[in-house]
């Protein structure tokens, strides 16, 4: 493990990719303990304060965990699906919130990814799935609900068809689009949709997994992903307009 002193990564950046790609390479096991900050200090030449900064910088990825005591120190995480999850979220409403990616681009995103779950879905879908998702339809059938609440149910909806596909790799990949993107669809998109057709399109989706009608689930995806579109720029239309 090195660093290169000419570089722009100022030294705590440096040394936590250094570790970092020990732990991806299996050079160091999940488990394992580090060095000590003493150690990794002259290993790298620099001072405890800088190797401090770069065990923060691994933590905050979950990718090492500290521990006190005589037996403490920094030891190599056991990273599980939920702290990789919530991981994805949290980057994809970053990336989000800094227009690092535009509407379209999330939007199409989000659904390619659901249509590879629509798929497995329709197969592996179970009586609890159904009902989250049939459950949810009722919910935004109610004359009262708010639009915030209408959101939080689009996106408990969409969040029980993915787990209704039972691969948590994909799961993980939709953790951002169906989390951070589809929020901010909906925040987008709120003011402008039918509420009515979006039950539609809900209930011939779950519909079509009940069925275990995997073409039909996909069609009524593409629908929806065009209808999100057609809204989406109906409402930054108006906005330029307005200016």
């Amino acid at each position: 493990m090195k660093i290169d002193p000419n570089s722009s990564a100022d030294f705590s950046a440096q040394i936590a990719k250094a570790i970092k790609d020990t732990i991806v390479a299996g050079d160091l096991n999940v488990d394992e303990r580090l060095p000590s900050e003493a150690e990794l200090a002259d290993h790298f030449d620099v001072s405890r304060s800088t190797v401090r900064e770069a065990l923060k910088r691994l933590a905050a990825q979950s990718l090492i965990r500290t521990q006190r005591g005589a037996s403490g120190g920094a030891f190599v995480n056991r990273l599980s699906y939920a702290d990789a999850y919530g991981q994805q979220i949290t980057t994809s409403t970053l990336l989000l919130s800094m227009n690092s990616i535009d509407f379209a681009t999330a939007c199409e995103a989000r659904f390619m990814l659901e249509r590879a779950c629509a798929a497995l879905a329709a197969e592996r879908r179970t009586p609890d799935h159904l009902a989250t998702m049939r459950a949810e339809i009722h919910r935004q059938s109610q004359p009262g609900l708010t639009d915030e609440a209408f959101c939080a149910s689009d996106v408990a909806l969409h969040r029980a068809l993915v787990d209704a596909a039972a691969n948590p790799v994909l799961s993980y990949q939709l953790a951002g689009a169906v989390e951070a993107m589809q929020p901010l669809m909906n925040m987008i998109t709120f003011s402008a949709r039918s509420r009515d057709r979006i039950v539609t399109l809900h209930t011939q989706l779950t519909d079509a997994l009940e069925a275990g009608n995997a073409t039909r689930a996909d069609e009524c995806l593409i629908v929806l992903s065009e209808y999100t579109t057609e809204l989406a720029n109906a409402v930054f239309k108006e906005r330029e307009t307005a200016k």
